[in-house]
């Protein structure tokens, strides 16, 4: 087994199972180490120009002085025989007192990289709150009675009944700003605790993706109420998905390739280039609801809506083609600092630039005479955002590259997307359909 694993840790590419083999040993290494007393390494070795920090078994292979490493070596196990005296008596002040004169050590010795009183509680108060778990739910809630509402707005014809509606949906935009302000907090408050811009891994980006999408959905939300809805439906979703098992949301150090200025800028911008097309697919997909909910009788009012929503889906792919199109340039001066070169027909590189030619010829196809009209445009900003989530998760699975985490395996394609193929080829045929017989002149 040992030539499997020395394999896996030199190989550059890791496949799917030297990735998994990878994983099992360092989970039985973490355990070992458990056992062996070796995992809790909190006494800082003083003077030392890497700032480590070791546990009570390492203590003795160290050059303490013989009072310092008389306390690193006994302070562990007398700790753990007053904590069972305190349980007993329901005291614990002296083992509290214990535990301050570890911390005073720390604090001795390891001041250099010992994490500030204020950076510990923000950190208590993120964890205590987790913030972006519980913001699906509200945004989820909001968008789904803000929903109703405008529905029952399109088909009420009553003044009076539209200005109670009026003053409800301020409301609702006030309520989901508030969301988006705690959002926003929640990523300084990330990005704070762990000393590096919030959006270095799976995790991050998605909460980063989420935050964009909303803030382009805020930006349009004067001109749109149902568009602010669909992007507090679709940030909810994202959240959602952020908090499967499959995305880890510890804070962790950066690894060396993403420790770079470069990261702020260029993963910032070519990321929250996300949030715009994210946002213009669910606007694509509503137009085409819309589309089918059309009837000679709500006709008018469903031509006003359409126009609102696809002007607003044009601004939203204009504004993520500007932001991924610069993204890409920044990209290549992060990668020539990371890997010597300017572009490499990397996978994710090829599959941005891809991205980039997708989406601006969906903005230039109403120069095309054919390819004009409301139902194609809106239809195509969904197929479109294929694109995006190939470039975003499938470049990660199917196709090797140094952007890739699960390359080289035989991976299997999720139901839900031959689903959304199904969905969206369904959705695409009666929404023609109604639109050539009740909306076009």
């Amino acid at each position: 087994m040992s030539q499997y694993l020395e394999q896996a840790y030199k190989s550059s590419l890791t496949n799917q199972f030297e990735k998994d083999f990878i994983e099992t040993d360092r989970k039985v290494n973490l355990l070992f180490s458990a056992l062996e007393g070796e995992i809790l390494k909190i006494f800082p070795v003083p003077n030392d120009l890497n700032n480590r920090w070791i546990s009570t078994s390492e203590v003795p292979s160290e050059n303490y002085e013989t009072v310092d490493a008389l306390f690193a070596t006994n302070i562990i196990p007398l700790y753990i025989k007053e904590l069972d005296n305190s349980i007993a008596s329901n005291n614990y002040e002296n083992a509290e007192k214990i535990l301050e004169s570890i911390k005073g050590f720390q604090v001795k010795y390891g001041k250099e990289i010992l994490p500030s009183e204020d950076k510990i509680k923000a950190e208590i108060l993120y964890n205590k709150y987790d913030v972006f778990k519980n913001l699906f739910l509200y945004y989820f809630l909001a968008c789904l009675v803000f929903f109703l509402f405008i529905i029952f707005q399109i088909f009420t014809t009553s003044n009076k009944i539209n200005r109670v509606f009026k003053y409800l949906f301020k409301g609702f935009r006030s309520i989901i700003f508030v969301l988006f302000i705690v959002h926003t907090f929640g990523l300084i408050a990330r990005g704070y605790i762990s000393g590096h811009a919030p959006w270095s891994d799976a995790y991050e980006s998605m909460i980063y993706v989420a935050w964009a999408t909303m803030g382009i959905g805020l930006l349009f939300a004067r001109k749109s109420d149902l568009t602010l809805a669909s992007t507090s439906f679709v940030t909810s979703m994202i959240l959602m998905i952020a908090h499967w098992n499959w995305m880890d949301p510890s804070i962790a150090n950066l690894v060396p390739v993403l420790d770079s200025y470069w990261l702020m800028i260029h993963v910032s911008v070519i990321v929250g280039s996300y949030g715009p097309f994210t946002l213009a697919m669910i606007l694509g997909i509503v137009a085409l609801i819309l589309m089918i909910l059309a009837t000679k009788s709500n006709s008018s009012i469903i031509k006003n809506k359409l126009a609102e929503i696809t002007i607003i889906n044009e601004l939203a792919i204009t504004i993520g083609l500007i932001m991924l199109t610069i993204g890409n340039f920044l990209g290549g001066m992060w990668a020539n600092e990371s890997w010597g070169r300017y572009w490499g027909w990397d996978p994710k590189e090829t599959w941005a630039l891809i991205s980039i030619l997708i989406y601006a010829f969906v903005l230039h196809m109403r120069l095309i005479p054919k390819m004009r009209g409301q139902w194609l445009f809106n239809l195509m900003s969904i197929i479109a955002f294929a694109s995006i989530v190939m470039t975003y998760f499938g470049v990660n699975f199917y196709l090797v590259g140094l952007h890739s985490y699960a390359s080289g395996d035989k991976v299997i394609t999720p139901n839900f997307v031959y689903y959304s193929i199904l969905f969206v080829f369904v959705l695409g045929l009666i929404s023609k359909f109604k639109y050539n017989k009740f909306l076009v002149k």
